[in-house]
């Protein structure tokens, strides 16, 4: 082998080895991935539509936050959260369930708000007529009037002081049905299990299967609100805060009106 070669030759070797030796120490720090935060939403069943569609809003701007809805009756989920169940936020119908919370300090201070209003309608099955007003409840061919369990439902709430301001409860109570949430009342007029009920403008509003006949004057019944916090044992206070704060921006508010709920 010529001389030039075996130099050649001595140097690539010693060339692989410090390159060997070097290659660790300018590798790359791995990436780390960003977690995701995930936060769990108990809120009230009549909003499950319009809440529905303001979590893709919002994931659009954090795809890393994962919004879970647990939706039932007010007065269930506030139950839940009594007992320690996990949430991070509580949007009720009614503000007696919040109300409760606060008085118990399971809400996180200064982080209450109201996040809509809504009216509450009698609906009847799209082809029935002969239904103008709630005194035609008493008719004889009025068998069943769905409403929500009022000491969990704030719509059953609402149902029984409408009533009862009426003074047609007495007359009426024998013929009413009871049920877990307003979306099981509006489902049971739907099937015709029912042959009036008493949910919100905004459940009427999404179905195709029943009317609202009227709308109760609101004089009748408590105020309808939506009010909503931040629950103190949520482990991700701060962006659970971030979601209440979207909840009230124009994006938001466009969703609530889209579905018939009344801005506060």
């Amino acid at each position: 082998m010529k001389r030039r070669q075996i130099f050649a030759f001595f140097g690539t070797v010693i060339a692989s080895w410090f390159l060997a030796i070097a290659l660790p120490l300018v590798t790359p720090s791995p990436v780390v991935a960003q977690s995701d935060t995930n936060l769990l939403v108990s809120a009230a069943a009549s909003l499950k539509d319009a809440m529905e569609e303001i979590k893709l809003l919002y994931q659009q701007s954090k795809p890393n936050v994962n919004i879970n809805y647990n939706f039932g009756a007010s007065g269930a989920l506030q139950q839940q959260i009594e007992q320690g169940a996990p949430a991070d936020i509580f949007i009720s119908a009614g503000k007696k369930q919040v109300d409760a919370l606060e008085q118990k300090q399971l809400l996180v201070a200064g982080t209450r708000s109201i996040l809509a209003k809504n009216r509450l309608v009698l609906i009847v099955p799209k082809g029935v007529a002969g239904v103008t007003s709630f005194y035609n409840l008493k008719d004889s061919k009025i068998k069943k009037i769905a409403i929500g369990e009022p000491r969990s439902v704030p719509a059953g709430q609402y149902a029984e002081q409408v009533l009862d301001k009426l003074k047609i409860l007495p007359q009426v109570k024998s013929k009413l049905v009871y049920a877990n949430n307003v979306r099981q009342v509006l489902a049971s007029v739907e099937s015709g299990n029912a042959d009036a009920g008493l949910v919100y403008a905004t459940d009427a509003k999404i179905s195709d299967k029943v009317k609202a006949v009227v709308a109760a004057d609101e004089k009748y019944h408590s105020p309808i609100v939506y009010p909503l916090a931040v629950v103190k044992s949520s482990k991700n206070v701060s962006a659970a805060k971030e979601f209440v704060q979207f909840l009230s921006s124009g994006q938001a508010k466009l969703v609530l009106k889209k579905y018939g709920f009344i801005l506060p």
